[in-house]
């Protein structure tokens, strides 16, 4: 469903964010993207959707080259592809229901989205999003008034409201206490499980994208130096990607918040 094909990313200031990224992620399955600061993760998902602009390679998603589109075409071709940011990105002074909506911007004309007139399917739409996340009751609050949680829980309906196949997720919990992070990491594979959705996670955390992603790619000064099960995240595997570091705590702190999780 997406595959990259030697995509690569050089700044003006001559930095190498990424080399040459082979990968490919079918329909449905959800991956992790861990690496230390600078190993070009957030480039990397900023890339398929051409927030950021590649310097070499291909974005295929469909069989659709991204880096090929004009304006008009990919403001369409993004329409597939839900965004979820660290930062939560919701106007504060819209209400939660509002923000939910704003994910429809590709969908209406310009009048009936700057006079915030949806469609009742929208609207319709937009209500069993905010049930399905626990947030019902919260459609009329501001965004302002939103615990970080809540308001990550928001992004996840706007990102969802545009029925998109592939989900890209920016450090979704990297501004949460470890129990929120806990209730968010499994909302988003939860619900891309339940749509059969892609998605790429760039996390920080590895005990978390241990516990909740199938598959886990590791990116180390712009390439991938690892991509397989979280079981196979050893020691010298962590090593490689992070460097050196007491990593037996880790795997031990995954091990146990599992056990945990099943009692």
């Amino acid at each position: 469903m997406l595959r990259l094909q030697k995509l690569s990313k050089t700044y003006k200031t001559g930095d190498q964010a990424l080399t040459a990224i082979d990968l490919d992620v079918p329909k449905g399955q959800v991956l992790a993207l861990i690496g230390p600061s600078g190993a070009g993760k957030s480039t990397m998902i900023r890339c398929i959707n051409r927030l950021v602009e590649p310097t070499g390679g291909a974005v295929l998603l469909d069989e659709v080259d991204l880096t090929g589109l004009g304006p008009g075409r990919l403001r369409k071709a993004r329409r597939e592809m839900g965004m979820i940011f660290q930062e939560y990105a919701l106007v504060e002074r819209l209400t939660v229901m509002e923000n939910v909506l704003s994910g429809r911007l590709g969908y209406v004309g310009f009048w009936r989205s700057f006079l915030r007139r949806y469609p009742q399917s929208d609207v319709d739409a937009a209500f069993r999003l905010l049930d399905r996340v626990g947030l019902l009751h919260m459609a009329d609050k501001r965004a302002d008034e939103l615990s970080g949680g809540q308001r990550q829980r928001v992004g996840i309906c706007r990102a969802l409201i545009q029925q998109p196949k592939l989900l890209l997720v920016d450090e979704p919990t990297a501004s949460l206490d470890p129990k929120t992070s806990r209730q968010i990491m499994r909302l988003i594979t939860e619900l891309c499980q339940e749509r059969g959705l892609a998605a790429i996670i760039n996390i920080h955390d590895v005990a978390l994208a241990q516990m909740f992603v199938p598959r886990v790619v590791g990116l180390r000064l712009g390439e991938i130096v690892y991509d397989g099960l979280p079981t196979g995240l050893t020691p010298d595997k962590l090593t490689e990607i992070y460097g050196e570091e007491d990593w037996e705590a880790t795997i031990e702190k995954v091990e146990d918040e599992e056990i945990e999780a099943a009692e």
